[in-house]
């Protein structure tokens, strides 16, 4: 659904609040006033990557982007994400991806201002600067300096508590393996180097090495039933301290100067994604008017982890619809703004063929 009044937004917003089986509704018109028709505490997670600094020229239309100063376009952002931030629910997530620019050939830091004036001027916590790996970029002319294949999107929530769930995006952890008659595990461990290092030690009491013995034999028992898929063992003169060396800092290396070796186990569910994702932009397959779509695969692990089945997603710069697009897919609900009605106009055709049952 598209309306272009506020008038009619209004109403329209009514309706989507009170009938969860509306999947979602784009609103045209300026971020700021659309945001302001939404109630507070209302939204599970924003999407959202603004017009850059001086990059591009939106659909004629003078928005975000086109201020004269680096310090004018990070207050301009900062009165949107005020805004964000009350509509926000208090377990809520804002993830934000943004692009840097250069000014007389000096790297602005763009993202990074905007991330620091948000800590300190409106009081959200910054809990991933995840660098999101183009893999390929635009063509790139300039003979003093490296292209430029990367941007930013920072995740920042109001409160330390807040909605997260890991289950959809975690990496299925690869299978043991049977060799010479050892059980193996997926990244090659199978207790005999440990064995021998603490046979052989010289840094461990005989007691120590009693101990480090049992509990590697019951740590490769738990792999040999399938209790545990995968471990690392970290033991005193042979592997490095994780975190920290101190023992006033790290309750690792304190357990290693008490006992004289420690068990890492792998989490079961699969390791976490890391912060740094390499995903193709959009633009090689898109085709429509859009400048600066971002890719559809850039929403898919930010809307998983931090908006429930059926919670709200919100882009109040929703161009041509990805981050609706993306949470629909994902049997969640979607509210776009943007301010260019040819957009929005694009996002109700791609949303069109995409109508999932909602949880």
């Amino acid at each position: 659904m598209l309306v272009s009044s506020l008038e009619e937004a209004q109403l329209l917003l009514q309706q989507f609040w009170q009938d969860r089986t509306l999947p979602y509704i784009f609103v045209e018109g300026e971020a700021i006033s659309c945001l302001s028709l939404l109630a507070s505490n209302s939204v599970d997670t924003v999407m959202t990557s603004p017009p850059y600094w001086q990059k591009r020229e939106y659909a004629n239309h003078r928005s975000i982007g086109s201020e004269p100063t680096i310090q004018a376009y990070v207050d301009s952002l900062l009165q949107v994400f005020a805004e964000i931030r009350r509509v926000l629910k208090p377990t809520g997530s804002f993830w934000l991806n943004l692009g840097d620019s250069y000014k007389d050939k000096n790297l602005c830091g763009i993202p990074w201002r905007v991330a620091i004036a948000l800590q300190d001027r409106q009081g959200w916590i910054l809990r991933n600067a995840v660098v999101w790996s183009k893999l390929k970029g635009a063509p790139d002319n300039s003979e003093d300096k490296l292209r430029n294949v990367h941007e930013l999107v920072f995740h920042l929530v109001k409160q330390k508590e807040y909605y997260y769930d890991t289950t959809q995006v975690r990496n299925k952890p690869k299978s043991t393996a049977v060799r010479n008659g050892t059980i193996v595990t997926a990244t090659g461990v199978s207790g005999v180097n440990y064995r021998r290092q603490i046979q052989r030690s010289t840094a461990l009491t005989e007691e120590e090495k009693s101990n480090a013995l049992r509990a590697l034999d019951l740590t490769l028992d738990k792999v040999a039933s399938g209790e545990l898929f995968d471990f690392r063992m970290i033991i005193r003169g042979q592997q490095r301290t994780t975190h920290s060396r101190s023992p006033k800092v790290s309750g690792r290396a304190a357990e290693l100067e008490k006992r004289g070796f420690y068990i890492l186990p792998y989490d079961n569910r699969g390791s976490k994604p890391g912060d740094v994702w390499e995903i193709i932009p959009e633009d090689q397959w898109r085709t429509d008017s859009h400048d600066a779509p971002f890719p559809e695969e850039l929403c898919t692990i930010p809307i998983q982890l931090t908006c429930p089945p059926g919670g709200i997603v919100l882009d109040p710069f929703a161009g041509t619809g990805t981050a609706v697009l993306a949470a629909v897919k994902l049997r969640r609900r979607g509210i776009g703004i943007d301010i260019a009605r040819e957009y929005l106009e694009i996002a109700s055709s791609r949303l069109a063929n995409c109508q999932p049952q909602l949880l």
